[in-house]
C-alpha cells in the first residue's frame, strides 16, 4: 500500500479555507491542513471537567476547549488552552479579539483512540517552544498523564502521581483523581 503525501498550503491559505471550522476541528502543520478525530464520550467528559475544574480553580486565568492558536506557523486547536486573562487581546468594544495569535500558557491535549501520540506530542511541543508553559497529554486508554514543561524531561503520571499545574491555579489533582471523572454515577 502506498500512501501519497499530503499537498502542502500556506498558512494564509489555510486560514481562508471554507470548510476551516467545521467540526472536528482542522490544524495546520508542517505546511499541511490535518483534521483532527471527532471525540468520543470519554474525551468529552475529561474535557468538560477540566474546563471546570481550572476554571474554578483561577481568576487569572481561563480554560477554553478547541480555541485556535495560530503562532510560530501552525494553527492548532488544542482540546483545552488556559490562557492567563492578561494575555486576551481586547478589541475597542472590551471584548476577546477573535483571533488568538500566541501560545497558550497551558495546553492539555486528550488522545483519541485513532489519534498518532507523537503528532498530539509535536504539537505540545511546539507550544512550548512558543512560550507556552505546560503541557499535559492525557492517555484514557493506558490511564496516564504526560506531562512536558519547557527545558525538563518528561513525566508520565499513574495513580496517585500529583500533576503540575501552573502556578496562579491553586488545583491539587492525581492522575487517578483525573481518570475517576471517567466513572459514570461515580462523580467525584
Amino acid at each position: 500500500m502506498s500512501v501519497s503525501p499530503a499537498q502542502t498550503i500556506a498558512l494564509e491559505d489555510f486560514l481562508k479555507l471554507p470548510h476551516l471550522e467545521e467540526s472536528p476541528a482542522w490544524e495546520y502543520v508542517d505546511g499541511v491542513a490535518l483534521q483532527k478525530p471527532m471525540p468520543k464520550t470519554r474525551h468529552s467528559i475529561l474535557q468538560k471537567r477540566l474546563l471546570e475544574v481550572v476554571d474554578h480553580s483561577s481568576e487569572d486565568y481561563t480554560a477554553l476547549p478547541e480555541l485556535r492558536c495560530t503562532f510560530g506557523d501552525r494553527s492548532i486547536v488544542p482540546d483545552v488552552s488556559v490562557i492567563a486573562w492578561n494575555q486576551i487581546q481586547i478589541n475597542e468594544a472590551g471584548e476577546p479579539e477573535d483571533n488568538f495569535m500566541q501560545a497558550p500558557d497551558w495546553t492539555i491535549e486528550i488522545l483519541s483512540p485513532n489519534q498518532k501520540a507523537t503528532r498530539v506530542i509535536d504539537n505540545i511541543l511546539h507550544c512550548l517552544t512558543h512560550g507556552c508553559q505546560l503541557g499535559w497529554m492525557l492517555d484514557p486508554d493506558d490511564y496516564s498523564i504526560l506531562i512536558l514543561t519547557p527545558h525538563h524531561q518528561p513525566e508520565v503520571c499513574r495513580g496517585d502521581c500529583p500533576l503540575i499545574v501552573l502556578d496562579g491555579i491553586n488545583l491539587t489533582l492525581t492522575a487517578e483523581q483525573v481518570f475517576a471523572w471517567l466513572k459514570v454515577g461515580k462523580r467525584q
